[in-house]
């Protein structure tokens, strides 16, 4: 058994057995707010921020390979140099655990010591191709897919977990008063959250794992019991707050309060949120991909990843009811039913009018006809829809919304700055930008020139440190939020391997 055991970027390499200890490893945290040579060689002179090589907590041959070619083929040397610190933070930063030989992986989110379903699943997004023929990092991710299917059959409700007990890992608090039903553990659990992209997450990483591999070891019994458990939350879900057939109020099955002096962190009705109307065919969402709470539980972005990901994870049962895998066949039929209603729900209820964009997509509805015009930087969001494999960039429905969202007009978290543009959040300050809402314009854009715009705002407003930041002040790129953010990270290094395919002359 192999195994790699990392506390505070302290490792154990599996291959050479070299144990190193804590003191040999800086912490990341302070590592990524300081400059380290040496400088690329383009006009801004950004710093390497990669660790040594002894305090990289997984190394993968495959993504050593592909930094070198990808750097080759960027003319500025400080878009590569963004790109070589970027695309390899997740494995150089943030595996804080892996077992070989189970699989299980516990992958942080950066400078949070907690796994998140949505971040490690999108940290890890643009490996799969490479996995298909590299098989540690291939283990890796199943690895992520195990722990995260054991995770879901504990607590299918929560969104951030704790270290399995079996990596000797000790739980980290977060000093949240929070009175959540169903109840949890905090030893299991760091935060309960829940929202629709966990468990869609969940699902999109086991697609991708299954789709690169084709490994049907994935299907174990846990496995097969975490989609059952999926596929009871989404039922669970699915039902109205006032009773159909005697018009009563019923309490959701899930609540959650906590004390606090900040809206966006409970939810009305002691816990369950703002009523939903029935017959909507539409899954709830008590929270946003931001964690911020939903205002109409009805959110649009996530309901259509999770439309998609259903319809992904028929295809993948009914593979593994070919195999003979028990349990597979139970929801083969039901999860391309529940996929193909959400389209019609969202198609019904989720596109509107709106006076000045025409048909849009609205980011949360209620079923009553309330709407909510807005979008969010955090992913599954209403920019990224075609990312999630629910629309083309070329849909006219989408470019309507799309113009809305990047819109002062449609969109209240659109910020336009002296320094940058794009979409906050109220997960953070009102003046500031994320740069993955930057990332997610370019990926989804057909259009070379704003490409070319918005690549350049993405490298000149990093502080010069070289990492994607969570936020930036859209009139002062020196003040921002989380400098050692993963997942924005993660994004970025996707964004360029995607140009690379789309628009190779942005580039070169």
């Amino acid at each position: 058994m192999s195994v790699l055991l990392v506390c505070s970027l302290a490792t154990v390499f599996a291959r050479t057995q070299e144990v190193f200890t804590e003191m040999d490893c800086p912490d990341y945290q302070d590592h990524s707010t300081r400059i380290h040579n040496p400088l690329s060689r383009g006009p801004i002179g950004l710093p390497f921020q990669r660790p040594s090589v002894a305090c990289r907590t997984f190394r993968s041959e495959g993504v050593e390979r592909l930094i070198e070619h990808t750097k080759s083929r960027i003319r500025d040397p400080d878009l590569a140099r963004l790109f070589e610190n970027c695309f390899p933070n997740t494995l150089d930063t943030t595996v804080r655990w892996h077992d070989d030989a189970l699989p299980e992986t516990f992958v942080i989110t950066g400078d949070i010591n907690a796994m998140w379903l949505r971040d490690s699943t999108f940290q890890l997004e643009g490996y799969h191709d490479i996995s298909s023929t590299d098989m540690p990092l291939a283990r890796l991710i199943a690895g992520v897919v195990q722990t995260q299917a054991k995770f879901l059959l504990q607590n299918p409700y929560c969104n951030a977990f704790q270290p399995p007990r079996a990596s000797g890992l000790k739980p980290v608090g977060n000093n949240f008063r929070d009175t959540v039903e169903p109840a949890y553990d905090p030893d299991v659990v760091f935060e309960c959250k829940y929202e629709i992209d966990s468990i869609a997450s969940f699902l999109h990483i086991s697609w991708r794992h299954w789709q690169a591999t084709a490994d049907i070891k994935m299907f174990t019994p846990v496995w097969i019991e975490a989609v059952e458990a999926v596929m009871r939350v989404i039922s669970e879900q699915s039902q109205p707050s006032f009773d159909v057939r005697t018009g009563k109020y019923q309490p959701n099955k899930y609540t959650w309060r906590r004390q606090t002096d900040s809206a966006t962190e409970t939810l009305a009705l002691d816990g369950s949120g703002f009523p939903v109307a029935a017959n909507t065919s539409l899954v709830r969402s008590a929270f946003r991909p931001s964690d911020d709470a939903s205002v109409l539980q009805f959110l649009i972005p996530a309901n259509a990843f999770l439309a998609v990901e259903l319809d992904h994870l028929s295809n993948i049962l009914e593979t593994a009811q070919t195999l003979g895998i028990n349990g597979a066949s139970k929801w083969v039929v039901k999860a391309l039913e529940i996929s193909k209603s959400l389209h019609d729900g969202i198609n019904k209820h989720g596109v509107v009018e709106h006076a000045e964009f025409g048909r849009v997509f609205a980011y949360e509805v209620d079923g009553f006809g309330s709407r909510l015009h807005m979008d969010d930087a955090n992913t599954p969001s209403l920019l990224g829809l075609p990312l999630l494999g629910f629309v083309n960039r070329d849909d006219v429905l989408y470019k309507n919304t799309r113009r809305l969202v990047l819109s002062k007009n449609g969109n209240p978290w659109f910020v336009r700055g002296a320094e940058l543009e794009g979409v906050g959040s109220p997960h953070t300050p009102p003046d500031n930008v994320w740069p993955m809402s930057i990332i997610v314009r370019i990926m989804t854009s057909d259009d070379e020139i704003e490409i070319r715009k918005n690549l350049d705002v993405l490298v000149r407003t990093t502080g010069n440190l070289g990492l994607m930041h969570e936020s930036i002040n859209a009139w002062n790129p020196g003040i921002y939020t989380r400098p050692w953010f993963a997942w924005a990270n993660a994004l970025f290094g996707q964004m360029i391997v995607d140009l690379l395919d789309r628009f190779p002359q942005v580039l070169s």
